[in-house]
């Protein structure tokens, strides 16, 4: 086995990413509703321990939370992994959040795809996510009710929004986006106010691609 680990830092989440590369029989078997059971050659387990957050807790098994934002990091990264035919191996990425406040779930993304590139696997191109929010100036705080869009939001601009905020987390590279998330904690989200987050997350992008 070969095993490659990248550590990404940022101002408000790090991630401790590490690559572990097999052959045929390491793949993840899943069984589902379907068939009796597929096979998977690649997949991204995430672990958010409570240390992370400055907690002590117990360690069991992975919780829905961790489950989601892992299967959001591995949507993200698969579009870019080379074929099979290619590139002959079973690729797991795990994820270990160190530090969070902010999108851990977006650092897994970009260190997945530096620890993938330094574990040799020839993948497209280069993948990164960033988290949007926004906060709306209602007119009870003397605002006008437009939007405030946000870039690489916090987890007090998270939870601390005046309740009139959303999370909106996005994948990809300059081209495209490879995976989407979103949480709506507010009603009437309008198309052009998408569009300028889209947008803007697209520019973000740009930026952490140019760093990494």
């Amino acid at each position: 086995m070969n095993f490659s680990g990248n550590y990404l830092t940022s101002v408000i989440d790090s991630s401790l990413a590490v690559v572990t590369l097999g052959d045929k029989q390491m793949a993840q078997r899943v069984d589902n509703l379907v068939d009796v059971y597929e096979w998977k050659r690649f997949y991204l387990q995430y672990t958010f321990p409570p240390s992370c957050v400055g907690e002590v807790g117990r360690n069991g098994a992975p919780s829905r939370r961790e489950i989601g934002h892992g299967m959001l990091a591995e949507r993200a990264l698969e579009p870019i992994l080379p074929s099979e035919d290619d590139f002959p191996y079973t690729i797991r990425v795990e994820s270990t959040i160190t530090e969070s406040n902010g999108s851990s779930s977006m650092a897994s993304v970009c260190g997945g795809c530096l620890a993938l590139q330094d574990a040799g696997v020839p993948i497209k191109s280069s993948i990164v996510g960033i988290a949007m929010g926004m906060v709306l100036e209602t007119e009870e705080f003397g605002g006008n009710g437009a939007p405030l869009i946000l870039s690489d939001i916090t987890g007090s601009e998270d939870a601390s929004g005046d309740m009139d905020f959303k999370w909106l987390q996005v994948a990809g590279n300059e081209d495209g986006v490879t995976a989407f998330q979103m949480d709506i904690k507010v009603s009437g989200i309008t198309l052009p106010v998408m569009r300028e987050a889209l947008l803007q997350a697209k520019d973000g992008r740009k930026h952490i691609i140019g760093k990494v």
